[in-house]
C-alpha cells in the first residue's frame, strides 16, 4: 500500500512538470526567444516540494491545502499568460498547414521506407519522433493554446484525484470534491475562452490582462479541499460566539458561497457586465453566461439567507430550553452531550460532597 501511495505521488507530480515544460516550449517557440526556457526553472520549486512531501509526509497529502496543484499552477500560468498575451499575432492558416502535413506525412512514409530498407528499429524510432515533432510544430499556435487550457484544467481534476489524500479527507469527500472541480473547471475554460475570443476584446491589452487575472484568480480555488471539510471547533469559550458558532457549522457551506461570490460567479458576472455596459460588446453566448452567472450569485445569496436564518431559529430554540451552545458540526448532539455531562457533574457533586465540607461538618456535630 505505501508503494502505491509513493507511486501515485511521484507519478502525478512527474505529469504535472511534464506538461509545464510543454508549456514553456510553446512559450519559447512562439516568441523564438531562448531566454524564455528561464521558465522551466520554477519546476525546481515543485520538485522540492516532492522531496519534502515523500520525507515529512510518506507522500500523503496535508489538510486543507494541497501544496503540490499550488506549484503547479505557478509552474503553468505564466505560459499561459504569455501564449494568450501573444495571441494577436499568431495567425491559422488552414491551406498552408494542411499542405505542411501532407508533406511531413510523405516525409514520414519515406523515412519508414528508407529505415526498413537499410537501417535498423533504432534508427527508424529516431525519424519517425523526429516527423511527430514536425507534426506538431504545424499545428496552429492558436489551437495549442487552447489544447494546453484544456489538458491544464483536466490534469488539476485528474491530478487531484491520483495524489495521494491524507488522513484528515475521506474518499466520500474526495469524490464530492472532484465533482465539484469538474464544473468550476468547465465554467473557468468557458470564461477564458468565450470572452478572449471576442475580438474588440482582442485589440484592447489592458482587458486582456484584466480576464487572465480573474482567471487566475478563479484558478486559486483548486488547491483547497475546504469546500468538503468542516472545521473542527471545541467547545470552548471563544467558540461560544454567534459567529464562531455559525462558521463551524456551516463551514464548507459558507466556503461554497464565498468562492461563488468572490472567487468565481461573482468576477465572472462583473468582467461580463463590463464588456456589455462600458465597452458595448453584445453576443448571444456573452448574454446567457452573464444571465447563468446572476441567477448563481442570487442562488448563492439565498442559500446564505437560508442558513443564517435557520442558524438563528436553532439558537434561539435552544437558548428557550437553557442547553448549552457548542460548537461542533453536529451541534444537536453536542449540546445534548455537554448538557448530560454536566447533569452527572451535579448529581455527582450532590451525592458525594467533597472532603473539607464534610469534615466541617461532621467537627460541627
Amino acid at each position: 500500500m505505501e508503494l502505491m501511495v509513493l507511486l501515485n505521488a511521484l507519478v502525478t507530480r512527474l505529469l504535472f512538470v511534464l506538461h509545464s515544460l510543454i508549456g514553456v516550449w510553446r512559450v519559447t517557440a512562439v516568441k523564438k526567444e531562448p531566454k524564455y526556457w528561464l521558465l522551466a526553472l520554477l519546476n525546481l520549486l515543485l520538485c522540492l516540494e516532492t522531496g519534502l512531501t515523500l520525507k515529512f509526509k510518506q507522500g500523503r497529502g496535508y489538510k486543507w491545502f494541497s501544496p503540490a496543484i499550488f506549484l503547479y499552477l505557478i509552474c503553468t500560468v505564466p505560459s499561459l499568460w504569455l501564449l494568450e498575451i501573444h495571441h494577436g499575432t499568431q495567425y491559422c492558416g488552414n491551406e498552408p498547414g494542411a499542405v505542411q502535413v501532407n508533406v511531413s506525412n510523405q516525409d514520414f512514409n519515406q523515412s519508414r521506407d528508407s529505415s526498413h530498407g537499410s537501417e535498423g528499429t533504432d534508427h527508424h524510432i529516431i525519424q519517425t519522433a523526429k516527423v511527430f515533432v514536425n507534426q506538431l510544430s504545424t499545428i496552429c499556435e492558436t489551437v495549442w493554446t487552447l489544447a494546453l487550457h484544456q489538458t491544464f484544467l483536466l490534469l488539476l481534476v485528474v491530478g487531484r484525484w491520483l495524489l495521494p489524500i491524507g488522513v484528515e479527507i475521506t474518499r466520500d469527500q474526495l469524490s464530492q470534491l472532484l465533482l465539484m472541480f469538474v464544473g468550476t473547471a468547465a465554467d473557468i475554460l468557458e470564461f477564458a475562452s468565450e470572452t478572449l475570443d471576442i475580438e474588440d476584446v482582442r485589440k484592447n491589452y489592458a482587458l486582456i490582462n484584466a480576464i487572465l487575472a480573474v482567471w487566475t484568480w478563479s484558478m486559486l480555488q483548486f488547491p483547497l479541499d475546504l469546500a468538503v471539510q468542516h472545521i473542527g471547533c471545541k467547545p470552548t469559550a471563544s467558540t461560544r460566539q454567534i459567529p464562531s458558532l455559525l462558521l463551524c457549522r456551516y463551514s464548507a457551506e459558507l466556503w461554497n458561497i464565498g468562492v461563488s461570490l468572490f472567487i468565481q460567479d461573482g468576477p465572472f458576472f462583473i468582467v461580463r457586465s463590463i464588456l456589455m455596459g462600458h465597452f458595448r460588446i453584445f453576443n448571444q453566448m456573452l448574454v446567457f453566461f452573464t444571465a447563468k452567472n446572476i441567477l448563481v450569485v442570487t442562488l448563492q445569496l439565498y442559500r446564505l439567507a437560508v442558513i443564517t436564518l435557520d442558524f438563528r431559529a436553532t439558537i434561539l430554540q435552544k437558548s428557550r430550553k437553557g442547553e448549552v451552545s457548542c460548537c461542533p458540526c453536529e451541534p444537536y448532539e453536542a449540546s445534548t452531550h455537554a448538557t448530560a455531562d454536566q447533569d452527572t457533574e451535579m448529581k455527582g457533586f450532590v451525592a458525594f460532597p467533597p472532603k473539607e465540607e464534610s469534615q466541617a461538618l461532621s467537627e460541627d456535630q
